[in-house]
Order: structure tokens, then sequence, then C-alpha cells
């Protein structure tokens, strides 16, 4: 893998020799990558716009998480600033680099309401949404271009294999009872966290060079040594895909949201509903036990499937109190 590595710093160094002025957008496309955006994202499709796209973009969205997640594991390959540190670290990050999670993510995300939208406009915008998103997580120095690369492929499987899964599975499980409909996300949520376990069992007594750690604490000297071995963030998304399925079938008890409505109606919902998901996170945070235990994680993984019911099934009943949505007939 060195001679790999080593052509992607020259492109890694390529990329920042362009200028300092970059910076700022680069950080602004990378931002559409991460975890708050998401958040913002699914609550918003879901709450004022459609939900059933809401609820594409959020099952995608956890999947996909779900499955980088255990192969970032599987490959152990470090990010560029770990490496070498002529690469300056623009942005700090402490999991594995090899698939790129977040052009992963963009690929099913925005490819994802393009085939929702079915309009060539779509796909031009998400193509180059894609495609600027993983280019500024190599000028950040935070993934080797092959990192991109890895995740722009897989992403794409992974968003082909949905789209052609979505209908016959959607038809299924209407189907089912509300019962069925839950363990089924249940199980699903649990089949894709014991990846992660899996592959972290595999890698047994593997040790993080102390190179990479040491070069990480130079760049970011005021944060913890990395430990990319942790998978409590694997936890913490089967916690919400659970939650968010969960939810989903209940709510489709009362007929789903119906996210029709005046534009205030719409951003009080967005607004009330993140309101609610802040106040679960920091609250539960509060109460539930931190660490990497599996007792911990156990409690992490309920914890974030309470947040994730926030979103599709407390959330649209509070909305439906307060006279902001209906349900549909």
């Amino acid at each position: 893998m060195e001679p790999i590595l080593n052509f992607g710093i020259q492109i890694n160094l390529l990329f920042q020799s362009l200028g300092g002025w970059l910076k700022l957008p680069m950080e602004l496309f990378s931002f559409l990558g991460t975890e708050q955006f998401f958040i913002v994202l699914i609550s918003t499709l879901y709450w004022a716009v459609n939900t059933a796209l809401g609820i594409r973009i959020g099952l995608l969205v956890m999947i996909n998480t779900l499955i980088y997640s255990a192969l970032k594991l599987a490959f152990h390959q470090p990010r560029p600033y770990w490496y070498d540190l002529h690469v300056q670290g623009l942005a700090e990050e402490t999991s594995f680099g090899l698939p790129s999670g977040h052009a992963q993510n963009s690929v099913v995300v925005w490819g994802g309401i393009a085939a929702w939208i079915r309009r060539p406009w779509a796909w031009v915008i998400a193509i180059l949404l894609i495609l600027s998103v993983g280019t500024s997580r190599i000028y950040l120095g935070v993934h080797f271009p092959t990192d991109v690369l890895a995740g722009w492929l897989i992403g794409t499987v992974i968003l082909v294999v949905y789209l052609a899964l979505e209908t016959p599975v959607k038809h299924w499980l209407s189907g089912q009872t509300t019962v069925t409909q839950i363990l089924v996300g249940f199980l699903g949520s649990i089949a894709l966290l014991l990846l992660s376990v899996l592959v972290r069992s595999l890698l047994g007594n593997y040790a993080i060079p102390q190179e990479w750690i040491n070069n990480a604490l130079v760049v970011f000297p005021e944060s913890d040594p990395i430990n990319p071995l942790n998978i409590n963030g694997a936890y913490s998304t089967a916690g919400v895909l659970f939650g968010l399925t969960m939810g989903v079938a209940l709510i489709s008890k009362r007929g789903g949201l119906n996210t029709a409505g005046p534009w205030w109606q719409r951003v009080l919902r967005v607004l009330l509903g993140l309101v609610g998901v802040v106040i679960l996170y920091l609250g539960l945070g509060l109460v539930f036990p931190h660490g990497s235990d599996f007792f911990a994680n156990v409690l992490r993984y309920v914890r974030y499937a309470i947040v994730g019911l926030w979103v599709a099934w407390l959330a649209p009943l509070l909305f439906f109190a307060l006279k902001l949505a209906k349900p549909n007939n």
C-alpha cells in the first residue's frame, strides 16, 4: 500500500498548493457530508417536504454509514496527515480513512434525491455536489484520493441496490403487521451493527502505528490520541436506524405525516422538531452512561433509537396536536 499512499500524498499536496483561499469553500462542501447536516436534511425532508423521500434518505444514510464504518475497520488505513506531516490536517478526524464516508454518503444522498426528482438538472446538481464534497476531503488533508474513489464506487453500488429493492421491500412490509415491521427494523439494525462488531473482533490485538498517533497529536495537540478502533459510532447509527424504522411503522398506523401546508407551518415543524432532537440528545446524554463497554454501548443504542423515534413518530404526533400538520387520509 505504501506506493499508493505516497502517490496519494502528492495529490493531497498538489490540491493544498492551490492556496489557503480555498479552505473556507472546501470546509463548506465538506460540511455537506457531516452528521449534523444530514440530521437537518433528513428531518426537513421528512417533516416539511415529502415523508417518503425523507424515509429514503434517512435509511440510505444510516445503512450506508454502518457499511462504511465496518469497511473502515476492515481496511484500517490512515488519514493523510497521520501518515505524512507534509500534508496539512485542516480538519480533525479520528476514524480510519478508507473508504471516505463523506464521499460515500454524498453519492447515496444526492443520488437518492436526484433519482426521486427524475430530472436531468437534478442529476447535474447531484454530480457537482458529489465531486465537490469528495474534492474537499482531499484538499483538507483527511483523505487520500483512493479513499474518495472507493467511497464513490461503494456508494454507487449501495444506491443502485437500494433503489432496486426499495419498491418490492416496501410492498412486502406494507402487508405485514406493525409488530413484524418493527421487528424487521430491529433485526436489520442489529445485523448491520454486527458487521462492525465482527470486523473489530477479527482485528484482535491490532495496534495503531505509533507514528500515526504522534502525527495526529502534532497537528491537533489539544485533542485526545486517535482511537479509530472505537466502534461506539456504529451503536449510535444502528440505534437511529431502528428508531426511524420503528417510528415509520407506528406513524403509518395514523396514515403517515402529510407535509402539505403553508410555509410558516413547515418552518415551525422543522424548528420544533430539531429543538426536540437537541433536547433528547443532550438530555439523554446526561442520564445515560458514557463509555466503550458493552453495557454503555447498549444504552447508547437505546439513546439514539429514542432520537430516531422522535424524528419519525413522536415529533409528527406533536405536530398533529398543535395543528401544524395532519395525518394522511
